[in-house]
């Protein structure tokens, strides 16, 4: 039921999923996405408005160097199965309110603690189990630990305990694809039909009224994944570009008060084929690694995060 699709580009998309359902959503050999598309004919304005989008929210990789398998298992299972494994959720509240706060809350009550603030700079072994150094040089002892850190920050972190070197070399290995997020405030009355817009053709990829979504009345935010032609503009060209196509789009918009231009120029690890990805145990008995970088089906999202934190406290809890 998908308007803006020709009854050709639509029947395409039903033949692909078709074929990925008969092999299972399992490539014999990973490739990059781009290839792919093309070997099974998919339309190119198609791909512009489907599958390059999902790629680009998924992935956040450009379709060129993606990884086939990797975007393959989002679609498995977001479209595969149950209608409602494709329900889109948008938080009216910023995630450490949604989900560290109540964690938190929940550990406490637990009879355990949160320590916020307190930087660890190194792990160190200690006997059955390993010391914690904050910055201000005090250690603390723990006997299992989950380093959920960034992996460009894994090698600082433990990179100089005996057995951690393959999976530092594999972080080290990475390369990091860019997120743009250009604020623009708006008066408070202004606002868009929906939530949550899409865009293709343009810098802007998506826009979402932060008035609808949480109450900050007027405020829009553009997101741009991946690396692109963005890049090559200053961050206030950057947001002019971003305005004209959002009055182009919404002729009633006013003129934004303000904008702000957030860059994460590493926000994720580019998910090409075929990556090395670090498992969640490591040569250490008692060290884990949890993070989206980590072995999994999915690339770099809260899911995989999710997926790999679960995992690590499993370990945990039957050693």
């Amino acid at each position: 039921t998908a308007t803006g699709l020709s009854v050709s580009e639509r029947l395409a998309a039903i033949r692909f999923m078709a074929w990925l359902q008969f092999i299972n959503f399992k490539l014999a050999q990973d490739e990059t996405l781009q290839n792919l598309l093309a070997r099974k004919a998919q339309p190119a304005r198609l791909i512009n408005l489907l599958w390059e989008p999902i790629c680009l929210s998924a992935l956040n990789t450009p379709l060129k160097m993606a990884s086939a398998q990797v975007y393959l298992n989002v679609l498995r299972d977001s479209f595969s199965k149950s209608k409602s494994d494709s329900d889109m959720l948008l938080a009216r509240c910023d995630l450490s309110t949604l989900m560290a706060e109540p964690l938190a809350a929940y550990i406490k009550a637990k009879g355990s603690s949160v320590r916020i603030n307190t930087p660890v700079s190194k792990v160190h072994q200690s006997g059955h189990g390993f010391l914690l150094e904050t910055d201000d040089g005090t250690q603390t002892h723990f006997s299992h630990v989950i380093a959920a850190v960034p992996p460009y920050r894994l090698a600082d972190l433990v990179g100089h305990l005996p057995g951690l070197a393959e999976a530092v070399s594999l972080c080290e290995q990475f390369s990091y694809q860019p997120i743009y997020t250009i604020y623009l405030q708006y008066p408070e009355t202004a606002r868009l039909t929906n939530s949550m817009i899409g865009f293709a053709g343009g810098y802007s990829q998506w826009v979402f009224d932060r008035g609808r979504i949480c109450g900050q009345h007027g405020l829009l935010a553009v997101v741009i994944s991946a690396e692109g032609a963005h890049q090559k503009l200053t961050q206030e060209n950057l947001a002019q570009e971003v305005e004209n196509e959002l009055s182009k789009h919404f002729p009633h918009l006013p003129r934004p008060l303000w904008h702000k231009v957030i860059t994460e120029k590493r926000a994720t690890f580019a998910c090409t084929p075929n990556l090395p990805r670090p498992a969640q145990t490591t040569a250490l008995p008692g060290l884990y690694l949890a993070g989206d970088y980590t072995a999994g089906d999915y690339p770099a999202t809260i899911e995989g995060g999710v997926r790999s934190g679960i995992q690590c406290a499993n370990h945990v809890i039957s050693t």
